[in-house]
Formats: structure tokens, sequence, C-alpha cells
């Protein structure tokens, strides 16, 4: 709300009782007996006598003006008008005259009775004012200068590179998949593996949960599209079979009964999910389709491909509606859209990520200062600053993995490092972001086969914070307590531990604002 300069109070329309008018005039006339008569005379007339303030919950007496300070100017003086028109002809009754006396006048009225010690007075006045404080402008939170997250949970079990990882919906599991053709899923709050899914017979490059987290996809360089349930750890009877080479990119739409792919054979299907198949082939790139996403509304899917090109699509139509290119051309392998849907995320292989407007066909950011000339690497965006402070708009950071085995994360406006994390042996891959009970969390797998669970340090967190008692030991996962089964029931655990945390690097300096919701 706009602050409102004071304006002079206007005297309530309602207010003009006896005792307002016999206040004006023995101010203006200082004559004795003259107020005792109209003292007497009120007596008799109304039956009671002037009595001594009172504390009421009220400035005015008997009023409906709110306070001016406190509500809208045009809305004060319009509900004034409608209280004038449809005011009655006399409002007056003994007690708006008591409530009267008590605010306006009574000092002249009971003369003597009133008079007392200025501390009196002071508890007088004290009673009499029921007015707040003048608002006071909320001061604004300063921005902070780095993330600190800390590595929280290492989870082995996976017996090559782990290409992708993923956080459920509501963040409680983690799944993850890679060249060993098998999805393991994780539980976020201990690192434990819960189960693991097999049936792919090559290498799987992609995976995506499911908007109700009951489904995961995965797709492999099989050329297919399988999907695994949570609930009952069965795969889907059906499997989403259509295209001609690698599977290399899926993703979800919103409600879930769409799944867009890319794959090698340069095309982007979308597949219905109930029917598990094909509703449309976009012939999208003349290079393979490295990346693939979805708006979080649904109505637009965007790809890159290693040709260099970036193109934005009309889910309803299949129309092509934008292609982005830059001049050099690199080819690209990721692209993500931005929480709000109105920027593109595209990794390429020169060393840079790049914040595209699509509506304007040009780059607004280029993060660089992780290394990727040879992998397909991917990340996504986040947010970042006190959790009980208030951003508006919310401070939000970008985030990749390297292929120097580092995690780098950058302001969305100043394109400055916040942090960079240093835990994988080699190439991280994958980068996925969550929030679990009010924690923020970053989840990242690699070449090293390891899935790393970083976490969100507060201020007043020492560096023991996550060894004393959160830190699972490996001794405390063997194959005993930790049992994992295939389809048939058999166990399946292989070499899955979990081991404690090492210290995260020392953030890098950060900038200012944020426009990224």
């Amino acid at each position: 709300m706009d602050h409102i300069t004071p304006k002079p109070r206007r005297r309530d329309p309602r207010a003009q009782s006896p005792a307002e008018s016999s206040a004006d005039e023995l101010a203006a006339g200082s004559d004795h007996d003259e107020a005792e008569r109209r003292r007497a005379s009120w007596t008799m007339q109304k039956g009671f006598t002037p009595l001594r303030p009172q504390k009421t919950g009220r400035l005015y007496s008997e009023s409906e003006s709110p306070d001016e300070l406190a509500v809208d100017a045009d809305e004060y003086w319009r509900s004034s008008r409608m209280r004038n028109r449809h005011r009655s002809p006399s409002p007056i009754t003994p007690t708006n005259i008591r409530d009267d006396q008590s605010q306006s006048g009574l000092n002249d009225l009971a003369g003597d009775d009133m008079t007392g010690s200025d501390v009196e007075q002071d508890r007088d006045a004290e009673k009499w004012s029921d007015r707040s404080d003048t608002p006071v402008a909320t001061p604004v939170a300063t921005k902070p200068e780095d993330v600190n997250y800390k590595e929280k949970f290492v989870m082995h079990g996976h017996l090559r590179g782990v290409s992708a990882v993923q956080f459920s919906p509501d963040c409680t599991m983690i799944a993850s998949a890679g060249a060993d053709a098998a999805v393991r899923v994780w539980d976020t709050a201990t690192g434990r593996l819960i189960h693991i899914f097999e049936g792919h017979l090559a290498g799987i490059s992609t995976l995506a949960w499911a908007p109700d987290g009951e489904w995961i996809a995965t797709g492999s360089d099989d050329k297919t599209i399988r999907l695994w349930n949570v609930n009952t750890l069965k795969a889907h009877t059906k499997v989403f079979d259509g295209h001609h080479n690698y599977v290399y990119q899926i993703a979800f739409a919103p409600k879930g009964n769409i799944l867009v792919s890319g794959s090698y054979d340069e095309a982007v299907f979308m597949w219905d999910v109930r029917r598990a198949q094909v509703m449309r082939s976009l012939p999208a790139h003349s290079d393979p389709v490295a990346g693939i996403d979805v708006v979080h509304d649904g109505t637009l899917i965007v790809s890159c491909a290693l040709d260099g090109l970036i193109r934005i699509w009309d889910t309803h139509s299949g129309q092509c509606l934008r292609t982005l290119v830059m001049e050099d051309n690199p080819p690209a392998t990721c692209v993500k859209f931005s929480p709000n849907g109105k920027f593109v995320l595209a990794w390429t292989l020169d060393n840079c990520i790049r914040m595209w407007s699509y509506v304007e066909s040009r780059v607004l950011k280029t993060f660089q200062g992780h290394v990727n000339t040879k992998y397909s690497l991917s990340g996504c965006f986040g947010t970042y600053g006190p959790r009980d402070a208030i951003y508006d708009p919310p401070l939000c950071f970008a985030v990749s993995g390297s292929e120097d085995g580092s995690i780098f994360f950058w302001d969305l406006v100043s394109k400055q490092i916040l942090q960079r994390l240093d835990g994988h042996s080699d190439a991280v891959l994958c980068v996925h972001t969550g929030t679990l009970n009010g924690k923020r969390m970053v989840v990242s797998c690699g070449i090293d086969k390891t899935v790393r669970l970083w976490e969100e340090a507060d201020e007043n967190d020492n560096d023991n914070a996550f060894d004393n008692g959160v830190t699972p030991t490996p001794e405390s996962h063997s194959q005993t307590d930790t049992p994992a089964h295939d389809e048939d029931g058999d166990n399946a655990m292989t070499d899955v531990s979990v081991v404690p945390s090492t210290a995260a690097t020392p953030a890098e300096d950060a900038a200012e604002d944020v426009t990224m919701t």
C-alpha cells in the first residue's frame, strides 16, 4: 500500500452531540453559572451525571471512521460519503453523549473534578490513546555473498559411470541410472538403497520422475524407454519402442500424461504415457538431439542438438516457434526452462552455459568457470538466501557439474560464482536441486560411479555437523540391514554403502540483485 500523507482530521458528521456544542460554548464563554445550569439541565433530561472518563476502545466517539493513516485515502473518503448519505436524522443517544463527553470537552465540563496531578493526567491520556504506531518499513535483507553446501552422503553401488540423477517430486527419494543399465532408488534422509530396477539391455543416459512421484522413466542406448513403479517395484508392462537410435533425453509434461524424448535419430517424440504410443514426431534437428525440457505449464517444449541449434516448439500444434543459434554454433548438449518459463539455460561444448530470452532470441547471461568440452553435462536452477528472509524477487542460482570433478553455483544476475564444490574424482555429469524438511539439497553423479548428496549448512552449523549422528557409517549399511530385491525377489544388492562426508571448499564471492522467480 502506498504511504498516504496525513490529512487534517474531519469532524465525525454524527458527533454533533449536545456535549460537543456545549463544550464549544463553554470554551468560548467562561460563565461558570451557565455551565452549572447546563449540567443540571442534562442531568434532569437524560437521567445521568457526567462521569469521569473510562478507558474505551475508541479514539473517536462512536465514530466508524477508520484511521486515515491505516487505510487507502479513496476508501476512506468513499466510506465517509456513504455514511453521510445514509445518516439517520437523530443518531444521538445517552450512550453517544457519554462517549462524546469522554472524548471531547470533558475537561471543561467537569471543572475541578478533572484537574489533578501531572501523573494522573498522563495516566488518563494513556487510557484514551488507542492508536497504534505508524508502520515502519521492513528492512531489506542483505544479499548473501555465497552459498554453503556440504557433502552429506556418498552413495556407492553403480558398477559403471552414473549419467543421470534426480530427486523425486517430494524429494524423499533419489533415482540414479548409468552405464550399468540399472536404476537405483535411494532414500534421501538416510542415503540407503531402496530398490534396483533392471531391464534395459544397454546403458541408461537419462531419467525423469513422473509428476505424481509414482513412476520413473528411463531412456537407454537400447533405443527404448521404460517406466518403473516405485510403489509396486514393478516395471510397466509396455516398453516405449519407436526411436531408431539412442534415447538421450526425456522429460514429462506437468500433468504426467505426455512424455517427450530426444534421440540420436535427430527426432523429438511426444508419447502418450497411458498407451505407450507415439503421439507426434517432430523432425527437430539435423544432428542428434541431446537435450529436452518442457515448460512448467506444458505449453512449450525446448530441444537442442549437436548442430548447435536450440528450438522452441508448441506442444499442441508441434510447430517450431523459435530457433536460437550462436554465431560460432557450438554443439548444445542440455537445455532447461527457468522456473518462471521465461528463459532457457543451455549447455554447450565451449565451457559456457548461456541463459536465453527465447522471446527476444538473445543471450542474457553467460556463465563460465567450469570445464565442458567433451561430455553432455546437465544442471538446473535453485534458490538461496536465509530461509527466514523475504527477497523479492527470490535469489536464484544456476548449478552445473564440471569435467574436472567440481560443482559450480552461479548467481543468476551477477554471474559470480557463489560456491565451488569438490568431491567427485572425475567428471560430474548431472546435478539436481531439491528441498526436504526445509533443508535445501543438491544431488550429483558422475563417471566416478558415485552419487553424492550435498546439504546446505546453516550459519550456526559447525564443521562436524554432518558427522554427529547424521552421516551414517559404511558399516551401518551392509547388505543384511538394507536388502534390495529385483523383480524376481532375489537379493540384488551390489556393493552398496554410504560413507562419511568430506568438507566443502570455501565459497567464492557473489553479487547483487535477482530477477528470476
